[in-house]
């Protein structure tokens, strides 16, 4: 489709992200978009929330912690409270997005850094690159554990493979 085509442009939009020379950042549109959303009244509405924010969760640094309340909501058989701790959480993704930051293309001449961490709950990580002597990321990838990962014993791990599978899923592949 010659109308959806455009060539010889130094950014553009596409599938809801902007990518210019700077890296690949959230498009201001949809930006514009969740930041108008209310808060959810019922269990659709978290849905609906957490899937357009959930979308770009790549650019979030612990989304799953951060998304932890909202997600509880949707579990079988539990009532929709919709309390102080799920507004915290829906205004947190929400001032998140809007502040997201710039993800960088990596440059596969340079290491890459992985950094892990983990909750009682939940593991995240980020991978990134340091390019001259400031760390840019690459991904941010976030898990909120299911009961028998809660057990591990390392939960670390759990975020390294994480990470690890994204990436390779994606296609790529790595050295180490």
């Amino acid at each position: 489709n010659w109308e959806k085509c455009h060539f010889m442009v130094t950014e553009g939009i596409v599938l809801g992200h902007k990518i210019s020379h700077k890296g690949i950042e959230v498009d201001p549109a949809k930006v514009e978009v969740i930041e108008k959303l209310p808060p959810p009244i019922n269990v659709k509405g978290i849905r609906s929330f957490l899937g357009h924010a959930g979308f770009f969760r790549r650019y979030i640094k612990d989304f799953s912690m951060i998304a932890r309340p909202l997600g509880n909501l949707l579990n079988k058989d539990t009532p929709f409270c919709f309390n102080d701790y799920c507004l915290k959480a829906f205004e947190a993704l929400k001032a998140r997005l809007t502040f997201a930051p710039i993800i960088t293309a990596p440059d596969w001449k340079l290491d890459f850094e992985l950094m892990c961490d983990a909750s009682d709950y939940a593991v995240g990580a980020v991978l990134g690159q340091r390019r001259t002597k400031t760390f840019h990321a690459i991904h941010y990838a976030s898990k909120v554990l299911n009961e028998a990962q809660i057990n591990y014993a390392t939960s670390v791990c759990i975020g390294k493979v994480s990470v690890l599978f994204d990436w390779f899923q994606s296609g790529r592949s790595c050295n180490n």
